[in-house]
């Protein structure tokens, strides 16, 4: 499954390779002053015979709001659900791994979020300690619902 093209909130496309994208959004934000947190995250919904696929990038401005950049890809793949919180967390870090040198190097702090119930009363919960696991063992700070507004908010608006 290949990520999409990625694009703003409003609609306008980023042309460049994300990576170079993020690394001139984080120059842009530093000169202005803000301190950054970047949170990764990813969504799906099951529309008939497609899943589609939300992963966001959100930058957060300390104190100072946020923004956040979009690639949405469809599958037909039929998945369990299992398989497929599975398949938002690799997507995740799939773009996660792709910048965290980069982060790194600007003193960013990094999160991924699973869009993972804690609560085992909910389906997705069937997923909760691979995801976490996962995620974890990538060397990345691991968020799941209630915490993980990146994939529950913002991708999910986005999908």
């Amino acid at each position: 499954m290949e990520l999409g093209k990625w694009r703003k909130l409003n609609g306008d496309t980023i042309d460049l390779p994300i990576k170079i994208a993020v690394e001139k959004t984080i120059v842009r934000e530093t000169k202005a002053g803000h301190k950054l947190k970047v949170c990764i995250g990813t969504d799906s919904q099951v529309r008939g015979a497609i899943t589609e696929f939300a992963t966001v990038i959100v930058f957060l401005r300390e104190k100072k709001g946020g923004f956040m950049y979009i690639s949405n890809y469809k599958t037909t793949k039929v998945m369990k659900i299992k398989e497929r919180m599975i398949t938002e967390v690799a997507k995740s870090i799939e773009v996660a791994y792709g910048l965290c040198d980069l982060l790194d190097t600007y003193n960013v702090e990094l999160e991924v979020h699973a869009d993972i119930n804690t609560d085992p009363s909910f389906q997705s919960n069937v997923a909760l300690r691979e995801a976490m696991g996962y995620i974890l063992g990538m060397g990345f700070v691991f968020k799941a619902k209630p915490d993980a507004f990146a994939s529950t908010y913002c991708a999910d608006k986005v999908v």
